[in-house]
């Protein structure tokens, strides 16, 4: 999750974890989002990284833990794809690898991987997920890990700018017993990792296509008029908008047929409206094919029937 105003003002390598606040690791773990948040602070300042937030950081910072991250894979490698208002939960895997002294199964140890659009130094936006990750020992020094990036366009988490490429990041916190809120808490005993661009993925808007073909039933060789409209999500304002001057195509099947068959390319105009005319010919059905870009997923109309007389 995420909050719009916050990460706009605040900046530095990397600002995922602040604003998120998942459960914790471990039931009895009274360590919190934020104080994993300072542990990464304090070692964006050690190592001198840009940004307001690592420039307000403790000058003391935690020692380079022996562990990393590989074998990112983002909902099962397809496009992270939203609408204007439904959560979207994303499942994503990793692989931990770690030293022998590191105990994966500590209530205050803490591995996430989290994805972020724009740099890494100044992300533009991040996605967590709710929950911590679920990690299961493979061998005494690597363990298979499960998680979620969970994501409310309803709640704001996302612009229209957002559409595009992300990157992941991943980070592992060993607080080997430190207790943050105690007044002896000793952060150089705190073991960090962190790496960036772990994995990429893309985050795109929801898309709608429809398909009217008109007059039916028809005479053969008259003039069938078939219209529709692409439509994709909004997430500045939570509503559906004309996706406008992309190409679409006009495709028809056959009765008895399976396949569907190009007969044009139309482009989509205000409000994506579609608009184009064909000659009848047989029955059959008619329908858009939208092929996609980058921001927005590729979509397909149902086939609507036209009986030709």
């Amino acid at each position: 999750m995420r909050i719009r105003a916050t990460v706009a003002a605040v900046t530095g390598a990397l600002a995922l974890s602040a604003f998120a606040v998942p459960a914790a690791q471990a039931d009895d773990s009274a360590i919190t989002r934020e104080d994993t948040a300072k542990v990464l602070d304090a070692a964006h300042a050690a190592a001198a990284k840009s940004g307001s937030r690592a420039a307000a950081a403790a000058v003391d910072a935690p020692y380079a833990l022996d562990a990393s991250v590989s074998n990112v894979k983002i909902n099962n490698g397809k496009a992270i794809v939203a609408g204007t208002t439904k959560q979207v939960t994303v499942p994503t895997t990793f692989t931990l690898k770690h030293g022998a002294e590191v105990d994966i199964n500590a209530a205050d140890f803490f591995v996430d991987v989290e994805i972020y659009k724009g740099s890494y130094e100044e992300p533009e936006n991040i996605l967590v997920g709710d929950d911590w990750p679920t990690c299961v020992a493979v061998t005494s020094t690597t363990a298979s890990c499960k998680a979620t990036i969970d994501v409310r366009p309803g709640d704001g988490e996302l612009w229209n700018s957002d559409a595009g490429a992300w990157s992941a990041n991943a980070y592992a916190i060993a607080f080997n017993g430190e207790d943050p809120s105690a007044a002896d808490y000793d952060i150089t005993k705190v073991g960090y990792a962190e790496q960036s661009k772990v994995g990429s993925t893309k985050v795109q808007r929801y898309s709608k296509l429809s398909v009217n073909a008109s007059p039916e039933p028809v005479k053969k060789g008259k003039t069938i008029t078939v219209t529709g409209a692409l439509t994709r999500a909004n997430w500045d304002t939570f509503k559906y908008a004309g996706y406008t001057v992309q190409p679409v195509k006009l495709q028809f099947k056959k009765k008895g047929t399976s396949t569907y068959v190009d007969v044009k390319t139309v482009k989509s105009g205000t409000k994506g409206a579609l608009k184009t005319t064909v000659k009848a010919a047989s029955d059959g059905y008619f329908r858009y094919n939208f092929a996609g870009t980058s921001t927005t997923p590729a979509v397909k109309a149902a086939g609507d029937f036209v009986d030709v007389k």
